[in-house]
This record gives C-alpha cells, structure tokens and sequence, in this order.
C-alpha cells in the first residue's frame, strides 16, 4: 500500500471516529490529492485550529483560491464548525480531513468532480 493510500485510509478512520462522518471515499482521495507534499510532512499535514495564522490560511488558500467562494462571515462560521465537528480538544487535525469537510459543508464537491 502506498504511503498516500495509507494516509487516506487514517483520514477516512478519523472521519468515521472523531467526526461521526462516513466519507465518499472518491472525494476524500481527490482532497487528499489537492492538498499536494503538505500531507507528508508533520507540522503542514495538521491544522492548528487556534492559530489566526493558519485559519487565514485556509481561508484564503482554500475555501477562496481553490473552492472559488467569496469573502465573507459564511467562511469563518464554516471554519468554525467544521473545526468544532472535529473536536476543538483534538491536537491534530488533518488538513486533508478539514479540507474534506469544508468541501462538503459549503457544497463545493463539483470542484473535485473533474
């Protein structure tokens, strides 16, 4: 198995458990794909969630530059509660699984349907 597979099947797991979410295993492979070199390495495959930072980042990097949304409030709650869904005590947050939520939240899956 590739190292990329195993990852997504630790995403797909952490879904299921910290989530409470049965992922589309095809989205979530086109996700992890789209997150690029970040998801092999430690400190850029997680999102800290109380960094302003890094909530900014994905913010504009993704929910903007990649999903095409507009600036708004709408962009900060999603953060919000896709973090909160995650669990706010959980340290590491898989960027490849916030960015799948995100996806799915803001219904942005025909991004990835290409």
């Amino acid at each position: 198995m590739s190292k990329r597979a195993e990852l997504i099947e630790k995403y797909a797991a952490d879904l299921k458990e910290k989530c409470g979410v049965t992922p589309k295993m095809d989205l979530l492979e086109k996700v992890t794909i789209g997150c690029g070199p970040s998801i092999y390495n430690k400190d850029s495959s997680t999102v800290a969630g109380t960094s302003e930072s890094e909530l900014a980042t994905v913010k504009n990097n993704f929910l903007i530059k990649k999903l095409g949304l507009k600036d708004s409030p709408k962009l900060d709650e999603g953060i919000a509660k896709v973090l909160n869904q995650y669990g706010q005590s959980n340290k590491n947050k898989y960027r490849a699984v916030v960015y799948y939520l995100l996806t799915v939240h803001f219904q942005k899956e025909s991004v990835y349907a290409k």
